[in-house]
Protein backbone atom coordinates (compact mmCIF):
# COMPACT_ATOMS: atom_id res chain seq x y z
CA UNK A 1 0.00 0.00 0.00
CA UNK A 2 2.72 2.41 0.76
CA UNK A 3 4.58 1.64 -2.97
CA UNK A 4 0.89 2.07 -4.42
CA UNK A 5 0.30 5.85 -2.51
CA UNK A 6 3.33 6.31 -3.86
CA UNK A 7 2.83 5.42 -7.71
CA UNK A 8 -0.23 7.71 -7.17
CA UNK A 9 1.36 10.61 -5.76
CA UNK A 10 3.79 10.45 -8.44
CA UNK A 11 0.67 10.55 -10.69
CA UNK A 12 -0.15 13.36 -8.96
CA UNK A 13 2.88 15.43 -9.44
CA UNK A 14 3.26 14.33 -13.19
CA UNK A 15 -0.43 15.84 -13.82
CA UNK A 16 -0.19 19.19 -11.71
CA UNK A 17 3.03 19.94 -14.16
CA UNK A 18 2.17 18.15 -17.19
CA UNK A 19 0.59 21.36 -19.07
CA UNK A 20 3.30 23.82 -17.58
CA UNK A 21 6.13 21.01 -18.51
CA UNK A 22 3.75 20.17 -21.89
CA UNK A 23 6.67 21.27 -23.84
CA UNK A 24 9.48 19.20 -22.37
CA UNK A 25 6.75 16.16 -22.87
CA UNK A 26 6.00 16.90 -26.70
CA UNK A 27 9.16 17.63 -27.95
CA UNK A 28 11.92 16.18 -25.23
CA UNK A 29 14.07 19.01 -25.98
CA UNK A 30 16.15 21.14 -22.93
CA UNK A 31 18.25 23.81 -23.47
CA UNK A 32 21.15 24.47 -20.93
CA UNK A 33 21.13 28.38 -20.47
CA UNK A 34 18.70 30.86 -22.47
CA UNK A 35 19.18 34.36 -21.57
CA UNK A 36 17.37 37.10 -23.01
CA UNK A 37 18.18 40.60 -21.80
CA UNK A 38 17.47 43.71 -24.35
CA UNK A 39 19.21 43.11 -27.20
CA UNK A 40 21.44 40.51 -25.48
CA UNK A 41 20.35 36.91 -25.96
CA UNK A 42 22.28 33.91 -24.91
CA UNK A 43 21.24 30.48 -25.30
CA UNK A 44 23.15 27.30 -24.53
CA UNK A 45 24.05 25.06 -26.49
CA UNK A 46 22.41 26.80 -29.50
CA UNK A 47 20.90 23.74 -30.89
CA UNK A 48 18.60 22.38 -27.74
CA UNK A 49 19.25 18.69 -26.61
CA UNK A 50 16.98 16.26 -27.28
CA UNK A 51 16.42 14.02 -23.99
CA UNK A 52 13.51 11.70 -25.10
CA UNK A 53 11.74 10.77 -27.79
CA UNK A 54 8.67 9.19 -26.43
CA UNK A 55 5.39 9.69 -27.06
CA UNK A 56 3.98 11.18 -23.76
CA UNK A 57 1.41 13.40 -24.91
CA UNK A 58 0.05 10.92 -27.58
CA UNK A 59 -0.88 9.13 -24.31
CA UNK A 60 -1.56 11.66 -22.06
CA UNK A 61 -2.92 14.54 -24.02
CA UNK A 62 -6.50 13.07 -23.28
CA UNK A 63 -6.36 13.49 -19.70
CA UNK A 64 -6.32 17.71 -20.33
CA UNK A 65 -8.48 17.17 -23.08
CA UNK A 66 -5.93 18.60 -25.17
CA UNK A 67 -6.25 19.06 -29.28
CA UNK A 68 -4.21 20.57 -31.85
CA UNK A 69 -5.32 23.79 -32.53
CA UNK A 70 -7.17 23.66 -35.78
CA UNK A 71 -5.28 26.96 -36.98
CA UNK A 72 -1.64 27.07 -36.28
CA UNK A 73 -1.76 22.64 -37.85
CA UNK A 74 -3.49 23.72 -41.25
CA UNK A 75 -0.32 26.43 -41.12
CA UNK A 76 2.12 23.07 -40.67
CA UNK A 77 0.48 20.86 -43.02
CA UNK A 78 0.35 24.15 -45.89
CA UNK A 79 4.24 23.97 -45.67
CA UNK A 80 4.54 20.56 -45.92
CA UNK A 81 2.85 20.70 -49.09
CA UNK A 82 4.94 23.36 -49.86
CA UNK A 83 7.66 21.20 -49.44
CA UNK A 84 5.79 18.29 -51.62
CA UNK A 85 5.04 20.95 -54.36
CA UNK A 86 9.09 21.51 -54.22
CA UNK A 87 9.90 18.22 -54.50
CA UNK A 88 7.40 17.31 -57.74
CA UNK A 89 7.31 20.76 -59.55
CA UNK A 90 9.54 23.84 -59.06
CA UNK A 91 9.66 26.79 -57.20
CA UNK A 92 8.32 29.18 -60.25
CA UNK A 93 5.01 26.45 -60.92
CA UNK A 94 1.52 28.35 -60.20
CA UNK A 95 1.09 25.33 -57.40
CA UNK A 96 3.26 26.70 -55.42
CA UNK A 97 2.62 30.53 -55.86
CA UNK A 98 -1.02 29.04 -54.26
CA UNK A 99 0.59 28.01 -51.38
CA UNK A 100 2.74 30.80 -50.36
CA UNK A 101 0.00 33.14 -51.01
CA UNK A 102 -2.04 31.04 -48.42
CA UNK A 103 0.90 30.79 -46.18
CA UNK A 104 1.00 34.74 -46.10
CA UNK A 105 -2.21 34.80 -45.81
CA UNK A 106 -2.40 32.59 -42.51
CA UNK A 107 0.37 34.44 -41.41
CA UNK A 108 -1.24 37.44 -41.09
CA UNK A 109 -3.90 35.73 -39.50
CA UNK A 110 -1.77 34.16 -36.51
CA UNK A 111 -0.38 37.72 -35.91
CA UNK A 112 -3.68 39.28 -35.81
CA UNK A 113 -5.87 36.48 -34.16
CA UNK A 114 -3.21 34.80 -31.98
CA UNK A 115 -4.09 31.04 -31.88
CA UNK A 116 -1.58 30.89 -28.93
CA UNK A 117 -4.01 33.04 -26.43
CA UNK A 118 -6.05 29.97 -25.56
CA UNK A 119 -2.98 27.95 -24.44
CA UNK A 120 -1.46 30.49 -22.57
CA UNK A 121 1.28 30.71 -24.96
CA UNK A 122 1.47 34.74 -26.62
CA UNK A 123 5.33 34.49 -25.60
CA UNK A 124 5.22 31.59 -28.03
CA UNK A 125 3.72 34.02 -30.51
CA UNK A 126 6.04 36.53 -29.68
CA UNK A 127 8.92 34.15 -30.03
CA UNK A 128 8.23 33.56 -33.61
CA UNK A 129 7.76 36.96 -34.46
CA UNK A 130 11.46 37.84 -33.18
CA UNK A 131 12.79 34.84 -35.30
CA UNK A 132 11.03 35.93 -38.20
CA UNK A 133 12.15 40.01 -38.08
CA UNK A 134 15.51 39.07 -37.13
CA UNK A 135 15.93 36.32 -39.88
CA UNK A 136 14.51 39.24 -42.57
CA UNK A 137 15.67 42.26 -40.98
CA UNK A 138 18.31 41.58 -38.99
CA UNK A 139 17.10 44.16 -37.15
CA UNK A 140 13.33 45.13 -35.86
CA UNK A 141 10.88 45.92 -38.64
CA UNK A 142 7.20 44.55 -38.82
CA UNK A 143 6.40 40.86 -38.20
CA UNK A 144 3.81 40.46 -41.27
CA UNK A 145 5.93 41.70 -43.78
CA UNK A 146 9.01 39.67 -42.17
CA UNK A 147 6.43 36.70 -43.69
CA UNK A 148 5.19 38.29 -46.20
CA UNK A 149 8.51 38.01 -47.64
CA UNK A 150 9.45 34.72 -46.55
CA UNK A 151 7.40 33.26 -48.43
CA UNK A 152 7.64 34.85 -51.83
CA UNK A 153 8.94 32.98 -54.17
CA UNK A 154 11.81 36.06 -54.78
CA UNK A 155 13.34 35.31 -51.37
CA UNK A 156 13.17 31.50 -51.65
CA UNK A 157 14.92 32.14 -55.01
CA UNK A 158 17.43 34.05 -53.71
CA UNK A 159 18.13 32.50 -50.52
CA UNK A 160 17.74 28.84 -50.91
CA UNK A 161 13.97 27.17 -50.73
CA UNK A 162 15.40 24.41 -48.92
CA UNK A 163 17.59 25.87 -46.74
CA UNK A 164 15.24 28.48 -46.25
CA UNK A 165 12.37 25.45 -45.48
CA UNK A 166 15.01 23.77 -42.81
CA UNK A 167 15.28 27.20 -40.98
CA UNK A 168 11.38 27.30 -40.88
CA UNK A 169 11.52 23.60 -39.58
CA UNK A 170 14.71 23.92 -37.05
CA UNK A 171 13.18 27.34 -35.20
CA UNK A 172 9.63 27.72 -35.98
CA UNK A 173 7.99 24.49 -36.13
CA UNK A 174 8.97 23.28 -33.03
CA UNK A 175 7.55 26.49 -31.47
CA UNK A 176 4.33 26.33 -33.16
CA UNK A 177 3.70 22.64 -32.26
CA UNK A 178 3.55 23.36 -29.12
CA UNK A 179 0.30 25.52 -29.53
CA UNK A 180 -2.84 23.86 -28.69
CA UNK A 181 -6.33 23.33 -27.81
CA UNK A 182 -8.04 22.99 -25.00
CA UNK A 183 -12.20 23.44 -24.13
CA UNK A 184 -13.29 25.33 -21.24
CA UNK A 185 -15.99 23.38 -19.06
CA UNK A 186 -19.32 24.48 -17.76
CA UNK A 187 -17.10 25.31 -14.46
CA UNK A 188 -15.74 28.06 -16.36
CA UNK A 189 -12.00 26.31 -16.51
CA UNK A 190 -10.28 23.77 -18.48
CA UNK A 191 -11.62 20.25 -18.74
CA UNK A 192 -9.60 17.85 -17.15
CA UNK A 193 -10.14 14.42 -16.57
CA UNK A 194 -7.43 13.31 -14.62
CA UNK A 195 -10.53 12.16 -12.32
CA UNK A 196 -10.97 9.39 -14.23
CA UNK A 197 -7.61 8.11 -13.62
CA UNK A 198 -7.28 8.95 -9.72
CA UNK A 199 -10.84 6.86 -9.15
CA UNK A 200 -9.21 3.27 -9.05
CA UNK A 201 -6.76 4.51 -6.67
CA UNK A 202 -9.41 6.58 -4.11
CA UNK A 203 -11.65 3.40 -4.37
CA UNK A 204 -8.53 1.04 -3.61
CA UNK A 205 -7.71 3.60 -0.61
CA UNK A 206 -11.24 4.13 0.87
CA UNK A 207 -11.34 0.07 0.73
CA UNK A 208 -8.36 -0.14 2.69
CA UNK A 209 -9.12 2.91 5.16
CA UNK A 210 -12.15 1.19 5.93
CA UNK A 211 -10.36 -1.72 6.70
CA UNK A 212 -7.61 -0.59 8.51
CA UNK A 213 -10.01 1.66 10.76
CA UNK A 214 -12.44 -1.52 11.16
CA UNK A 215 -9.11 -4.21 12.78
CA UNK A 216 -7.64 -1.21 14.71
CA UNK A 217 -10.92 -1.28 16.40
CA UNK A 218 -10.93 -4.64 17.05
CA UNK A 219 -7.19 -5.00 18.49
CA UNK A 220 -7.15 -1.69 20.61
CA UNK A 221 -10.05 -2.18 23.63
CA UNK A 222 -12.27 1.03 23.73
CA UNK A 223 -11.63 2.32 20.59
CA UNK A 224 -14.72 2.49 18.06
CA UNK A 225 -14.81 2.34 14.33
CA UNK A 226 -15.09 6.02 14.57
CA UNK A 227 -12.15 6.42 16.69
CA UNK A 228 -10.21 4.57 14.96
CA UNK A 229 -10.79 6.48 11.61
CA UNK A 230 -9.89 9.64 13.32
CA UNK A 231 -5.96 7.81 14.05
CA UNK A 232 -5.68 7.68 10.74
CA UNK A 233 -7.21 10.95 9.65
CA UNK A 234 -4.22 11.72 7.48
CA UNK A 235 -5.55 8.47 5.13
CA UNK A 236 -8.63 10.63 4.01
CA UNK A 237 -6.37 13.34 1.75
CA UNK A 238 -6.02 10.07 -0.37
CA UNK A 239 -9.23 9.54 -1.53
CA UNK A 240 -11.47 12.65 -0.36
CA UNK A 241 -13.39 13.94 -3.52
CA UNK A 242 -11.68 17.13 -5.25
CA UNK A 243 -13.99 19.56 -5.83
CA UNK A 244 -13.55 22.26 -8.76
CA UNK A 245 -10.82 24.43 -8.71
CA UNK A 246 -9.17 22.57 -5.65
CA UNK A 247 -7.24 20.14 -7.48
CA UNK A 248 -3.65 21.42 -5.73
CA UNK A 249 -5.61 19.94 -2.53
CA UNK A 250 -4.03 16.37 -3.86
CA UNK A 251 -0.61 17.54 -3.18
CA UNK A 252 -1.12 17.53 0.10
CA UNK A 253 -1.39 13.58 -0.36
CA UNK A 254 2.79 13.58 0.29
CA UNK A 255 1.87 13.36 4.15
CA UNK A 256 0.25 10.15 4.77
CA UNK A 257 2.85 8.95 1.64
CA UNK A 258 5.65 9.76 3.45
CA UNK A 259 4.10 8.22 7.49
CA UNK A 260 3.48 5.24 5.01
CA UNK A 261 6.92 5.04 3.41
CA UNK A 262 7.80 5.70 6.94
CA UNK A 263 6.06 2.97 8.45
CA UNK A 264 6.85 0.30 6.10
CA UNK A 265 10.74 1.09 6.85
CA UNK A 266 11.04 2.23 2.90
CA UNK A 267 12.38 5.61 3.79
CA UNK A 268 13.66 7.06 7.44
CA UNK A 269 12.21 10.38 8.33
CA UNK A 270 13.60 10.26 11.96
CA UNK A 271 16.19 12.25 11.20
CA UNK A 272 13.86 15.01 9.74
CA UNK A 273 11.39 14.15 12.69
CA UNK A 274 14.05 15.15 14.92
CA UNK A 275 15.37 18.36 12.69
CA UNK A 276 11.84 19.50 12.23
CA UNK A 277 11.22 19.03 16.38
CA UNK A 278 14.37 21.04 17.20
CA UNK A 279 13.46 23.82 14.98
CA UNK A 280 10.19 24.09 16.33
CA UNK A 281 11.17 23.91 19.48
CA UNK A 282 14.27 26.52 18.92
CA UNK A 283 11.44 28.96 17.36
CA UNK A 284 9.33 29.18 20.30
CA UNK A 285 11.60 28.08 23.14
CA UNK A 286 12.27 31.54 23.82
CA UNK A 287 8.81 33.39 24.28
CA UNK A 288 7.77 29.93 26.03
CA UNK A 289 10.24 30.26 28.53
CA UNK A 290 10.00 33.84 29.55
CA UNK A 291 5.68 33.58 29.50
CA UNK A 292 6.04 30.94 31.07
CA UNK A 293 8.51 31.94 34.51
CA UNK A 294 6.98 35.01 34.58
CA UNK A 295 3.40 33.58 34.85
CA UNK A 296 4.58 31.20 38.02
CA UNK A 297 6.41 34.52 39.53
CA UNK A 298 3.40 36.38 39.41
CA UNK A 299 1.41 33.56 40.84
CA UNK A 300 3.33 33.59 43.47
CA UNK A 301 3.41 37.04 44.26
CA UNK A 302 -0.40 36.93 43.50
CA UNK A 303 -0.72 34.85 46.52
CA UNK A 304 1.75 36.62 48.34
CA UNK A 305 -0.34 39.74 48.28
CA UNK A 306 -3.79 38.29 48.75
CA UNK A 307 -2.51 37.09 52.27
CA UNK A 308 -2.37 33.17 51.46
CA UNK A 309 0.76 32.84 53.20
CA UNK A 310 -0.39 33.99 56.57
CA UNK A 311 -3.82 31.88 55.90
CA UNK A 312 -1.17 28.74 55.19
CA UNK A 313 0.42 29.44 58.44
CA UNK A 314 -2.85 30.11 60.36
CA UNK A 315 -4.60 27.01 59.08
CA UNK A 316 -1.35 24.63 59.70
CA UNK A 317 -2.19 25.90 63.10
CA UNK A 318 -6.05 25.69 63.69
CA UNK A 319 -5.78 22.18 62.19
CA UNK A 320 -3.96 19.26 63.58
CA UNK A 321 -1.51 17.25 62.51
CA UNK A 322 -2.73 13.97 60.44
CA UNK A 323 -0.04 11.31 61.20
CA UNK A 324 -0.95 8.36 58.79
CA UNK A 325 1.68 5.96 60.42
CA UNK A 326 2.09 6.65 63.95
CA UNK A 327 5.82 7.86 62.55
CA UNK A 328 7.71 10.86 63.30
CA UNK A 329 8.78 11.04 60.02
CA UNK A 330 11.23 14.11 60.44
CA UNK A 331 13.26 12.22 63.55
CA UNK A 332 13.40 9.14 62.10
CA UNK A 333 15.11 10.80 58.39
CA UNK A 334 17.59 12.86 61.15
CA UNK A 335 18.33 9.78 62.80
CA UNK A 336 19.29 7.58 59.49
CA UNK A 337 21.34 10.93 58.17
CA UNK A 338 23.01 10.60 61.52
CA UNK A 339 23.64 7.34 61.71
CA UNK A 340 24.66 7.42 57.97
CA UNK A 341 27.48 9.58 59.21
CA UNK A 342 28.41 8.07 62.27
CA UNK A 343 28.61 4.74 60.94
CA UNK A 344 30.25 5.64 57.50
CA UNK A 345 31.65 8.58 56.72
CA UNK A 346 33.26 9.08 60.54
CA UNK A 347 35.41 5.45 60.54
CA UNK A 348 36.02 6.63 56.88
CA UNK A 349 37.50 9.78 57.36
CA UNK A 350 39.19 9.52 60.99
CA UNK A 351 42.42 9.13 59.66
CA UNK A 352 42.33 13.00 58.00
CA UNK A 353 39.98 14.52 61.00
CA UNK A 354 42.36 13.08 62.85
CA UNK A 355 45.57 14.82 61.32
CA UNK A 356 43.66 17.98 61.39
CA UNK A 357 43.08 17.86 64.96
CA UNK A 358 46.80 17.08 65.05
CA UNK A 359 47.72 19.88 62.98
CA UNK A 360 45.48 22.37 65.29
CA UNK A 361 47.05 21.44 68.51
CA UNK A 362 50.34 21.72 67.27
CA UNK A 363 49.73 24.76 66.10
CA UNK A 364 48.31 25.90 69.27
CA UNK A 365 51.06 24.27 71.45
CA UNK A 366 53.59 26.20 69.12
CA UNK A 367 52.40 29.15 70.14
CA UNK A 368 52.57 28.99 73.99
CA UNK A 369 55.37 31.54 75.00
CA UNK A 370 58.98 29.46 76.03
CA UNK A 371 57.80 25.85 74.64
CA UNK A 372 60.12 26.48 71.61
CA UNK A 373 62.95 26.54 73.91
CA UNK A 374 61.74 24.07 75.91
CA UNK A 375 60.68 21.47 72.94
CA UNK A 376 64.75 21.60 72.39
CA UNK A 377 65.48 19.67 75.40
CA UNK A 378 66.32 15.58 74.45
CA UNK A 379 63.44 13.48 73.74
CA UNK A 380 60.52 16.56 74.61
CA UNK A 381 59.21 16.83 71.24
CA UNK A 382 58.98 13.00 70.80
CA UNK A 383 57.33 12.85 73.86
CA UNK A 384 54.62 16.10 73.12
CA UNK A 385 53.82 14.36 69.60
CA UNK A 386 53.08 11.10 71.47
CA UNK A 387 50.78 13.18 74.13
CA UNK A 388 49.00 14.69 71.51
CA UNK A 389 48.35 11.44 69.64
CA UNK A 390 47.37 9.85 72.49
CA UNK A 391 45.04 12.16 73.61
CA UNK A 392 43.70 12.95 70.17
CA UNK A 393 42.68 8.91 69.79
CA UNK A 394 41.09 8.83 73.27
CA UNK A 395 38.88 12.25 72.41
CA UNK A 396 37.95 10.60 69.36
CA UNK A 397 37.13 7.28 70.51
CA UNK A 398 35.11 8.40 73.69
CA UNK A 399 33.06 11.25 71.57
CA UNK A 400 32.44 8.05 69.00
CA UNK A 401 31.29 5.92 71.45
CA UNK A 402 29.16 8.43 72.88
CA UNK A 403 27.13 9.58 69.76
CA UNK A 404 26.90 5.83 69.13
CA UNK A 405 25.12 5.24 72.44
CA UNK A 406 22.66 8.15 71.68
CA UNK A 407 21.78 6.41 68.37
CA UNK A 408 20.64 2.97 70.06
CA UNK A 409 17.08 2.56 70.57
CA UNK A 410 16.03 5.48 73.17
CA UNK A 411 12.45 6.12 73.82
CA UNK A 412 13.42 8.89 76.08
CA UNK A 413 15.82 10.43 73.50
CA UNK A 414 13.03 10.27 70.89
CA UNK A 415 10.40 11.60 73.00
CA UNK A 416 12.85 14.90 73.66
CA UNK A 417 13.89 15.06 69.85
CA UNK A 418 10.55 15.17 69.05
CA UNK A 419 9.44 17.77 71.42
CA UNK A 420 12.22 19.71 70.17
CA UNK A 421 11.32 19.60 66.94
CA UNK A 422 7.51 20.49 68.09
CA UNK A 423 8.32 23.80 70.22
CA UNK A 424 10.74 24.91 67.37
CA UNK A 425 8.48 24.39 64.60
CA UNK A 426 5.38 26.25 66.76
CA UNK A 427 7.47 29.08 67.84
CA UNK A 428 8.91 29.61 64.46
CA UNK A 429 5.31 29.87 63.19
CA UNK A 430 3.93 31.87 65.91
CA UNK A 431 6.88 34.68 65.15
CA UNK A 432 6.75 34.49 61.60
CA UNK A 433 3.07 35.02 62.01
CA UNK A 434 3.22 38.40 64.24
CA UNK A 435 2.05 41.15 61.92
CA UNK A 436 5.35 43.21 61.60
CA UNK A 437 7.39 40.26 60.86
CA UNK A 438 4.38 38.50 57.99
CA UNK A 439 4.26 42.06 56.33
CA UNK A 440 7.85 42.27 56.06
CA UNK A 441 8.13 38.90 55.14
CA UNK A 442 5.48 39.45 52.42
CA UNK A 443 7.21 43.05 50.63
CA UNK A 444 10.27 41.34 51.05
CA UNK A 445 9.27 38.05 48.46
CA UNK A 446 7.59 40.61 46.86
CA UNK A 447 10.88 42.22 46.03
CA UNK A 448 12.48 39.22 45.70
CA UNK A 449 10.50 38.25 43.07
CA UNK A 450 10.30 41.26 41.14
CA UNK A 451 13.79 41.38 40.95
CA UNK A 452 14.42 37.59 39.63
CA UNK A 453 11.85 38.34 36.80
CA UNK A 454 14.01 42.02 36.17
CA UNK A 455 17.38 40.10 36.66
CA UNK A 456 16.93 36.69 35.69
CA UNK A 457 14.12 35.86 33.34
CA UNK A 458 15.26 38.81 30.74
CA UNK A 459 18.68 36.71 31.01
CA UNK A 460 16.56 33.41 30.09
CA UNK A 461 15.09 34.68 27.32
CA UNK A 462 17.86 35.43 25.92
CA UNK A 463 19.71 32.38 26.03
CA UNK A 464 20.89 31.63 22.45
CA UNK A 465 18.56 28.61 21.74
CA UNK A 466 20.11 26.80 19.43
CA UNK A 467 23.53 26.39 21.92
CA UNK A 468 21.12 25.14 23.98
CA UNK A 469 19.90 22.42 21.64
CA UNK A 470 23.31 21.78 20.66
CA UNK A 471 24.60 21.22 24.42
CA UNK A 472 21.08 18.77 24.80
CA UNK A 473 22.23 16.86 21.73
CA UNK A 474 25.78 16.69 22.89
CA UNK A 475 24.45 15.38 25.97
CA UNK A 476 22.28 12.94 24.83
CA UNK A 477 25.04 11.78 22.26
CA UNK A 478 27.43 11.34 25.53
CA UNK A 479 24.96 9.27 27.16
CA UNK A 480 24.06 7.22 24.77
CA UNK A 481 27.65 6.22 24.12
CA UNK A 482 28.31 6.01 27.76
CA UNK A 483 24.94 3.20 27.96
CA UNK A 484 26.94 1.70 24.52
CA UNK A 485 30.10 1.43 26.23
CA UNK A 486 28.69 0.17 29.71
CA UNK A 487 27.05 -2.73 28.09
CA UNK A 488 29.94 -3.81 26.08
Amino acid sequence: MAIIAFLNYALVVFDFTYVPLRDFWLQGRVRLLSINLGGYQLEIPEEPIVVHRLPITQAYDWVKAIEPHRDTEAYLRRVEELEEELIQTSLRSPEVAEILEDLRQLSDEMIDTNPFLIANKTGTLEQIKNIMREHIWGEDGSSKEAFSIFWSQEHLATRNAIQELNFFNRKIRPLMETNYFRPIGENGRPVNNFGLLDFPFALIFFSEFLLRSWFISRRHTGVSWFDAMLWRWYDILLFAPVFFGLRSIRLLRILPVLIRLNQANLIDLKAIKKQASQGFVAGIAEDLTEVVVVGILNQVQGSIQRGELTDLLAQRNKNPYINLNDINEVAEISRLIVQLIINQVLPATREDLEAIIHHGLDKAIADIPGYQNFSKLPGVENLTQNIIEQTIHQVYSIVYTQIQHILEEDPEFDRLLDRLISTFTKSMSSEIQAQESMERMEYLLHALIEEIKVNYVQRLSEEDMEALLDQTRALRQAAQATMGNSGD
